[in-house]
């Protein structure tokens, strides 16, 4: 059945699957709501946005399925991929359709490079975690 590590990352799972559901949303309000209404440019903006929400949803899924990593390490990367992910997708949807509120998203542009920090350090967590994990593999 499962084992205690693969509940561990049940929250990184969850994340994967609702930041693709949302996903598929907004590329879809994009693709047929937005595109009548923004210019060319704010629409590949927004399309970025959804792309890296897509990455990072299959990022999620694809950690939360690894056994190995710690309850610490999985925790971690769910917090980096939550928060980066709305602070950069986010911040992206909120400017690229900047013109159609009476918020001005320009106002809070630098948390984007702030959440592509966050994205990047999930990755990090990642990558040190893998070496750990090969580091104490017996070679055969």
């Amino acid at each position: 059945m499962y084992n205690q590590k693969t509940l561990y990352n049940k929250k990184l799972l969850f994340l994967g699957a609702l930041l693709g559901f949302l996903g598929v949303i907004l590329g879809a309000y994009g693709a047929h709501g937005l595109k009548p209404i923004l210019t060319e440019e704010n629409l590949e903006i927004y399309e970025t946005a959804v792309r890296f929400q897509f990455f990072h949803a299959l990022f999620a899924l694809i950690v939360g399925s690894f056994s190995f990593l710690s309850k610490k390490a999985a925790n971690t990367i769910y917090y980096l991929l939550l928060i980066g992910i709305i602070f950069f997708s986010g911040s992206i949807y909120g400017l690229s359709t900047n013109d159609l509120t009476d918020f001005d998203f320009t106002k809070i542009a630098l948390i984007t490079p702030v959440g592509g920090i966050l994205l990047m350090t999930a990755w990090l967590v990642l990558i040190v975690n893998i070496y750990k994990y090969a580091s104490l593999k017996p070679r055969s």
